[in-house]
Order: C-alpha cells, then structure tokens, then sequence
C-alpha cells in the first residue's frame, strides 16, 4: 500500500468517524468496558444492509449496530484494543448462539411455561 493510499484511507475513516453519532458510539464504548472478553465482527455491507459491527462478550453477550462504513468498524476496534474479524471469513461464536438460547428458555421459564 502507498503512501497516497494510506492518507486516503485514514481521511475516509476520519470522514466515517464524524458521521457515527454519539450515542451509538456511547452504545459501542459502554459495551466494550462493561463486559470481560469483548470481539468485535465487521460486517460488510450488502444490497439490503449497511455495514455493521457486532460485540460478543465472554458470555455470548451480543449487541449489533449499523455503522457508516465497514473501515470504521475496524477502527473502533483497533481503538478500544479487542480482536476484530471480518465476519464474511471467521464464524459468530457458538456462545453467542448459546446466550440467546438461554435467554429464551429463562424467559419461557418466568412465564410458566
């Protein structure tokens, strides 16, 4: 990668970190520091998505938000220092998936059923 390249790249996420509004990125931070073993997976943008980001904690904790552009995802990573990964190549956590099943079964529990 050139030069030119890498200050085109750095102004486009820049540019992308003006457009996210504050209370997502407060949405974003809060997650990161209150929960242990924090990942982060990018996801890029489809025909009918926006590029997003999704957080999973040790626990299977998720939370997913859109974001103005993929490279921003990367950046908010890289800034709060948890892994990231391009969600098109490595897979969700199986915990993710164990942490939602928990919650409905608990939820089913609280109703009676």
């Amino acid at each position: 990668m050139g030069w030119f390249s890498r200050k085109k790249k750095q102004a486009e996420v820049a540019r992308a970190a003006k457009q996210v509004p504050d209370a997502l990125r407060d949405h974003l931070s809060h997650f990161v520091t209150t929960r242990r073993g924090v990942e982060a997976w990018v996801e890029q943008p489809t025909s009918f998505n926006p590029p997003s980001i999704l957080l999973v904690a040790a626990d299977g904790e998720s939370t997913r938000r859109g974001l103005p552009s993929a490279e921003y995802g990367y950046h908010f990573a890289d800034e709060h220092g948890i892994p990231c990964y391009d969600a098109g190549v490595v897979p969700y956590p199986k915990r993710m998936r164990e942490y939602g099943l928990e919650a409905k079964r608990a939820a089913r529990r609280a109703e009676g059923r």
